[in-house]
């Protein structure tokens, strides 16, 4: 049975040099320019003052206590249990207890949660500015260039995705076009941005995208507009249905059985 044939294009040699080089040392360099303009642009975090740490320190002994139940003893879980249900029925963590029972502030009024929302807007800019004028100058410059061949075989799947502003059907789905060379190196440049930057940098495409889904994450447990004693109550009901098991429970028997 004859081998199929191998589609083959002529081209100019120099589209590799004139832009695959250029399309990647521009994704390069504005990563670097967007880590050191997100290091600029952004703001050092507020000091909390002592009783907020301590309501959301408090939250948090909470849901470790749940979460590591398993590994004290039963009466010492009945002891941390009780106290904790206890002190946040009565509203003891609380950093505001005269307000407990009101409605919950208005957050665009709170300053602390407009200065997430800025910050978060910033490193959006820092985001889309950039990759808005790289497209807009890959398309008035680049579009319909096929530049490179792939040396391995792919499947159709991958046709929408490499040969982006390449309207032939019936091009070899190893090529890869001009406009999905970009995009390929939008989302494949993390380990070169490490490389550079370091591990903890604003370089990265996707680990951007995935702070700002969830930007409170770490720093405040509560988020803007949200009660704390509605979450304290929440808390409550979780430490009262959790079933606990100690992990040690039987373990001398355990052990025998297993010699």
């Amino acid at each position: 049975m004859a081998a199929p044939m191998e589609q083959s294009i002529h081209r100019d040699p120099a589209l590799f040099y004139w832009i695959l080089f250029p399309i990647t040392i521009v994704m390069i360099l504005t990563g670097v320019l967007r880590h050191y303009a997100t290091v600029l642009l952004a703001t050092a975090p507020k000091k909390l003052e002592l009783p907020a740490q301590r309501e959301q320190r408090s939250l948090l002994r909470g849901i470790n206590l749940r979460s590591n139940a398993s590994a004290i003893s039963p009466s010492a879980f009945a002891t941390r249990k009780n106290y904790m249900i206890s002190a946040y029925k009565e509203g003891t963590f609380l950093k505001d207890p005269q307000n407990r029972g009101k409605p919950a502030a208005n957050p665009m009024t709170d300053p602390a949660a407009m200065e997430g929302m800025m910050g978060m807007m910033k490193g959006n800019m820092a985001m889309m500015v950039p990759q808005t004028l790289i497209m807009g100058w890959i398309n008035a410059f680049f579009a319909g260039f096929v530049i490179m061949k792939l040396p391995f075989p792919l499947t159709l799947r991958f046709k929408s995705m490499l040969q982006s502003g390449v309207a032939t059907r019936d091009l070899d789905v190893r090529w890869v076009s001009s406009l999905s060379w970009y995009f390929l190196n939008l989302f494949g440049l993390q380990s070169v941005f490490i490389f550079i930057l370091g591990n903890e940098n604003a370089a990265n495409q996707m680990a951007q995208q995935m702070s700002q889904m969830n930007p409170g994450a770490g720093v405040n447990m509560f988020q803007p507009g949200q009660d704390p004693d509605k979450v304290f109550q929440s808390e409550v009901e979780n430490l009262e249905v959790l079933e606990h098991e100690y992990i040690l429970m039987g373990v001398e028997e355990r052990l025998l059985c297993s010699i």
